[in-house]
């Protein structure tokens, strides 16, 4: 089962007007419409059988409601939703446990959309109690296209972050820290984090790359493309051009992901 392990969809009635408006605040072009269908068209199109669909909640009044989505679609159309959680919502320690009793499979975090440092203590208890309750945690890290230079998870706040709370299944967007990869070198690589390869090769080159991923826990890389914001088939078609062995290929695309996601 190939995975994407990083995508994002919008609700119809606001896909078009959400992908236009970040579209311009981020001066790069979205391959998909942001829809669901769309991302279910895509996965066939690149040979991939699962998204993980990663919403963002922006504000702690849409959360409920975000999950609530999230759990009416997780599972139709090869498509796989985590929930989302802010770091200022009041009955954070409710809804998490809410999640994880629904049984959606983790959560999404975006440090830079919600205004907080990752190794702040709203996100640290966040942190602690998701990894009590088994669910993965995803956060963005590093700079956002959206809003270059403002970094609210850098990778020595994710260090921090590590030192602090212990052992949790954290996976880092963008290879642990977009645009940062020579702190990501510096700080991260071979600590025990999941990074996915959304929005990284064509950033970094790809020796800079293949350097990460072969210094890295072999296990703990996990393909992922940030559709619709990069083409999956493009992805994918990047991933086989680093000349990896078959056994690390199949493990970025498929076996990492099904195991963390307790796939059978």
């Amino acid at each position: 089962m190939r995975i994407d392990f990083h995508t994002h969809t919008f609700p119809a009635r606001i896909a078009a007007p959400a992908i236009k408006k970040m579209q311009a605040s981020s001066h790069a072009a979205a391959s998909l419409d942001g829809t669901g269908p769309a991302l279910t068209a895509s996965l066939q199109k690149a040979g991939l059988d699962c998204a993980v669909v990663l919403p963002v909640a922006t504000n702690p009044a849409k959360v409920q409601s975000m999950n609530d989505l999230s759990l009416r679609l997780s599972g139709h159309d090869g498509l796989l939703y985590f929930g989302c959680i802010h770091p200022d919502q009041p009955d954070w320690r409710q809804e998490l446990d809410r999640i994880a009793a629904a049984g959606l499979r983790g959560i999404k975090l975006h440090p830079v959309y919600q205004g907080v440092d990752f190794d702040d203590v709203r996100y640290l208890r966040i942190l602690e109690r998701a990894g009590e309750l088994g669910l993965i945690i995803v956060t963005h890290a590093g700079d956002d296209i959206g809003f270059p230079g403002v970094v609210r998870c850098s990778p020595a706040m994710i260090a921090r972050a590590c030192r602090q709370v212990g052992r949790v299944p954290l996976v880092l967007a963008h290879m642990g820290g977009w645009n940062l990869w020579n702190e990501v070198e510096r700080h991260l690589i071979g600590r025990d984090v999941y990074l996915d390869t959304s929005f990284t090769i064509t950033r970094t080159g790809m020796e800079q790359f293949k350097r990460m991923v072969q210094n890295h826990n072999p296990d703990k890389i996990l393909f992922g493309t940030d559709s619709p914001w990069q083409s999956q088939l493009k992805s994918v078609e990047s991933i086989r051009a680093c000349g990896f062995d078959s056994a690390l290929t199949d493990a970025i695309l498929y076996r990492n992901a099904a195991s963390l996601l307790r796939l059978e």
